[in-house]
């Protein structure tokens, strides 16, 4: 009888530590969601940039990017992605050409990887203000 009592005891501390641990995890990708959906992208005037090359970045728990953002006469002439770690986000790595095409912080996140494609724009946000004059 001890050795029943003893193994259901174990079994349900290994329960309660998992269902503790899961709505710990759950907490923590809610805030992460809700912080995702608050990034606000600013565009940038682009006649305030200098020439020249400019890393920027922007972290979240769930996904982060690093651009390399290269200005010429006052033009995005290049947008390198350095780096992106992103759940199902990857369709969002076609942002920086969208900017490079469009000239402006000022379009379409990709449907499907939202919180990415917005993490991209921050990350070239921050570039292109460490470029201003």
């Amino acid at each position: 009888m001890k050795r029943k009592y003893r193994i259901f005891s174990i079994i349900a501390i290994v329960v309660i530590g998992i269902f503790a641990a899961v709505i710990g995890i759950k907490s923590q990708i809610d805030k992460s969601i809700k912080q995702l959906a608050e990034v606000t992208i600013s565009d940038v005037d682009l006649k305030q940039l200098r020439d020249g090359s400019y890393t920027g970045s922007y972290k979240t728990d769930l996904v982060s990017a690093e651009v390399k953002v290269t200005v010429n006469n006052h033009k995005i002439a290049e947008i390198e992605l350095l780096e992106h770690k992103h759940g199902k986000g990857a369709p969002a790595e076609i942002i920086p050409d969208k900017v490079v095409e469009a000239q402006t912080l000022d379009v379409d996140t990709v449907s499907g990887a939202t919180y990415s494609s917005k993490v991209i724009l921050k990350a070239i946000e921050n570039a292109l203000n460490s470029a201003k004059q």
